[in-house]
């Protein structure tokens, strides 16, 4: 969660910071849940086909709009920071409209609509990574904050955590929080149900099921652990030698820890983003990009295969990583939006 990475640097220095969530949606109570004030106000997104619907979230969004006013002079904001979505438009006009200055957080390759329709009344706009056409003192690239407690994670931290030993070898497969169908079944056909090192496969809430019946009769054995969520991801990324995963804001935890990888984009992304932060790791020495047409079980056991048996390249992958994880995003996103408040 950017915002919350975000806003836990604010709180170390000494800010005060109050969430504003979408009612209903994902996430809502996690800030509320990590010691931040946390107001919800009833809103969804527009369907991208003709639908009645649209016409209900058009009458939601016009009510957001007095609902944040009334929020943002509670709280007494001194600054309004949006995370894109469709929560940002109402909150940054009720910012423009009590004269509050807004800068928004963009956290993937592109633009968002949200972003994209409240850029030009924004103070500054920060940027994950640098978007063509989106230059001049407005917009600032930072890298995408990414919280402490990730950054905190170490390899011996996470092997204590998971009982792994010291010389293990520890592949990670995790395909996103919903999980990816195509991942699942190509880790299963790669590795299981024996594995010759040992696999923490994270499948997915919904599709743990689904990917252990992919397994038919036989059992995972103890070095092949399925899970369908982990809320200690950041340790099970620190703990692998190497990652197999989706693209999306994850490309920053594993660069923040410094961790080599295979990643295989979800092809539906909204303008192909996750291919974009695939090939930022690509270029950086870091990654493997695996297209997910071809994401199968043979190719995905040779290129794993190919790449434990060469540790210096292991290494100089996890190096590159961390050189361009930017893992300082949080503190200058928290130190611009203070000095933007002092002024």
């Amino acid at each position: 969660m950017p915002a919350l990475a975000v806003a836990e640097a604010l709180r170390e220095r000494s800010a005060t910071v109050a969430f504003v969530t979408a009612r209903g949606r994902a996430g809502v109570g996690f800030a509320e849940a990590q010691g931040f004030p946390e107001d919800s106000i009833p809103l969804h997104g527009f369907r991208r086909s003709l639908s009645l619907s649209n016409l209900r979230t058009v009458a939601m969004a016009v009510l957001a709009v007095p609902r944040a006013i009334r929020l943002v002079r509670r709280h007494r904001a001194d600054v309004v920071v949006t995370g894109g979505g469709y929560m940002a438009g109402p909150v940054a006009l009720a910012a423009r409209l009590t004269r509050r200055p807004v800068i928004a957080m963009e956290a993937d390759a592109h633009l968002g609509l949200a972003n994209r329709l409240i850029a030009p009344v924004c103070r500054r706009v920060v940027l994950a990574y640098p978007v063509r056409g989106r230059t001049g003192r407005r917009y600032v690239v930072t890298g995408r904050p990414v919280r402490r407690s990730v950054r905190d994670a170490t390899r011996t931290s996470g092997r204590r955590h998971f009982a792994i030993g010291p010389d293990s070898t520890v592949v990670l497969v995790v395909g996103g929080s919903q999980g990816a169908r195509s991942l699942n079944r190509a880790a299963v056909d790669a590795f299981g149900p024996r594995p010759p090192f040992v696999v923490i496969h994270v499948t997915g809430p919904h599709q743990l099921e689904d990917t252990r019946a992919l397994f038919g009769d036989a059992t995972p054995g103890p070095d092949y652990r399925l899970e369908g969520f982990l809320d200690d991801l950041p340790e099970a990324i620190a703990a692998a030698d190497l990652v197999v995963s989706r693209s999306g804001g994850s490309v920053f935890e594993l660069a923040a820890l410094g961790r080599p990888s295979i990643l295989v984009p979800y092809p539906h992304a909204t303008a192909d983003h996750q291919a974009t932060n695939a090939q930022w790791l690509v270029d950086a020495g870091a990654a493997i990009m695996l297209p997910d047409a071809e994401c199968t079980g043979p190719r995905l056991r040779e290129l794993v295969g190919a790449l434990l048996s060469d540790r210096p390249r292991l290494e100089a992958m996890g190096d590159a990583a961390r050189r361009v994880g930017r893992p300082e995003a949080a503190e200058r996103i928290a130190d611009l939006v203070l000095g933007v408040a002092q002024r």
